[in-house]
């Protein structure tokens, strides 16, 4: 079976020969003198020869101790450089982050607040991954991700940002046609434009305050896999859907879209910011974390529906 080299032993060696002793040595280390002198002598019986030449007054290195002095040098110097680099990459801003988010609204609303994050940290790269699956953050060597769900327990770090309302919309001219719902089992009869990611894409679970839930069973021609593609068929009165309001917002703001059941809720949802577990982690991935935090929770569209032309019967 193959051993790791005694790494410590070696840097030990080193700073016991750069002192000429080994009390100033354990001084320099912060070690006290037996734990110095027996990494020597571990060193040594692995090896089977002296480093060192021992009297009373002084050290000496063996002839084997100088041909491995320099090595141990800088096996001391390199442990010594990882540390100071790993030090400062906690403290002091810099290297790659790995960040995952969804598709449509990393391309809308992640994107934008980024470049503004890399003009302050120069050092910091960001590697964005976008899909509207979720990834496996730990196996994928994400180091943060932006979830949009109701969160299952788990061992990831969650902070929740912020809310995220999901209407019921559909344009003012399918409206005409087709009438508005006033109840979700109205939406039964609607043509439904369906969003397939999701728990039960076909049936619609809505929750009123006084009434209760209600589950509704919906039928469409159309079937997508990210919600931003429902727009076109929006727009142009093919159906009705259910769309998270940082999609639709500036829609329902002008009046291209209008939300209906106003008063009944479908599951809430909220935007997520996950990470691996663990208490300690880089200070790039903590000052992006922040800076994502700190855009997101202001989300423009949080007040879209309130602003909204109101519905009419």
């Amino acid at each position: 079976m193959t051993t790791l080299p005694d790494f410590e032993a070696w840097a030990i060696f080193a700073k016991v020969a750069e002192a000429g002793s080994f009390t100033r040595a354990a001084a320099d280390l912060g070690l006290s003198n037996p734990t110095v002198s027996k990494a020597i002598t571990r060193l040594e019986a692995r090896l089977g020869t002296a480093l060192l030449h021992r009297t009373s007054r002084r050290l000496s290195l063996t002839r084997t101790g100088e041909g491995a002095l320099e090595h141990a040098r800088r096996i001391l110097a390199e442990g010594e450089a990882v540390e100071a680099d790993a030090s400062a990459q906690a403290t002091t801003p810099r290297g790659v982050v790995r960040l995952a988010a969804p598709m449509s609204f990393g391309v809308a609303h992640l994107a934008p607040i980024l470049p503004e994050f890399l003009q302050q940290y120069p050092q910091v790269g960001i590697e964005l991954h976008l899909g509207d699956e979720q990834d496996d953050l730990i196996g994928g060597g994400f180091d943060l991700a932006l979830r949009i769900a109701a969160l299952a327990d788990s061992s990831l770090r969650a902070r929740r940002i912020c809310a995220v309302r999901r209407p019921v919309v559909a344009s003012p001219a399918y409206f005409e046609r087709h009438g508005r719902p006033t109840h979700p089992r109205d939406l039964a009869d609607h043509a439904a434009l369906i969003y397939t990611n999701m728990p039960t894409p076909q049936l619609w679970r809505f929750h009123h305050p006084r009434e209760g839930d209600y589950a509704v069973p919906v039928r469409g021609s159309l079937h997508v896999n990210n919600a931003e593609a429902l727009g076109p068929a929006l727009l142009a009165g093919i159906g009705i859907a259910v769309q998270p309001e940082f999609i639709v917002w500036r829609d329902l703001a002008e009046g291209r879209l209008e939300a209906v059941l106003p008063d009944w809720e479908v599951t809430p949802i909220a935007l997520n910011l996950v990470s691996p577990p663990g208490v300690l982690r880089p200070a790039r991935v903590t000052a992006l974390a922040d800076h994502l935090v700190r855009h997101l929770s202001a989300a423009a569209w949080a007040a879209s529906l309130d602003a909204s032309p109101p519905a009419t019967a």
